[in-house]
């Protein structure tokens, strides 16, 4: 089993890295393949809505967004890690997971799907929030943990002594394992849900 992981936060090695470590230090445990792809040091700009990846399958910007697209096809399972900022994910993750989820037509239905906060104090829920509905908007189930996933760290490196969020970060990893693999034993026996055409709305006429 695969899982992808993308790590919002623009410094290397820390407080987001560190709680990811304990999530990945599980799934090693629990065999399970992880690749880490760290894009909040990327230039990666927003959505234009030019309609180019309805057409050609992929984004119309040649960036990271174009090939995390095949690793999160190949993929099981998908954790979106990030560090508060006003409340809110790094903008560059943001940008690239419109942009990602846009693009990108294979169906998701059934990958697992996780987010990870890193705040010194505040906006860890909002956050939180945010980068779930993703998942909610793709009929991705999202796994849960034993509290909100989110870890409390300032200055590089102070996250390890959030203990509680650290066992969050594991017990949410033991919860992955065991919902990607029970969804993989659920495909063989049942398959997958059955799917309605789409039908679209629009409220003003």
């Amino acid at each position: 089993m695969k899982t992808l992981i993308i790590n919002g936060s623009p410094r290397i090695g820390g407080n987001t890295s560190i709680a990811l470590a304990e999530i990945i230090k599980v799934f090693e445990q629990e065999n399970i393949e992880v690749e880490v792809v760290q894009i909040g040091n990327k230039d990666i700009r927003g959505c234009i809505s030019c309609g180019y990846c309805y057409k050609n399958g992929k984004c119309v910007f040649n960036d990271p967004v174009n090939e995390l697209a095949e690793k999160f096809e190949a993929a099981d399972a998908l954790v979106v890690a990030s560090p508060v900022y006003y409340a809110s994910a790094n903008a560059t993750l943001i940008a690239c997971l419109d942009r990602l989820f846009y693009s990108t037509h294979f169906d998701k239905t059934m990958k697992v799907g996780a987010s990870v906060v890193v705040a010194r104090r505040g906006g860890l829920s909002a956050t939180f929030d945010e980068l779930n509905k993703y998942f909610t908007i793709s009929g991705m189930p999202v796994a849960s943990s034993q509290y909100w996933n989110s870890v409390h760290g300032c200055e590089k490196g102070e996250a390890k002594e959030d203990l509680e969020g650290l066992q969050t970060m594991r017990t949410l990893a033991r919860n992955m394992a065991f919902l990607m693999k029970s969804i993989a034993l659920g495909k063989e026996k049942y398959g997958l849900p059955e799917q309605e055409e789409g039908v679209a709305t629009n409220f003003i006429r």
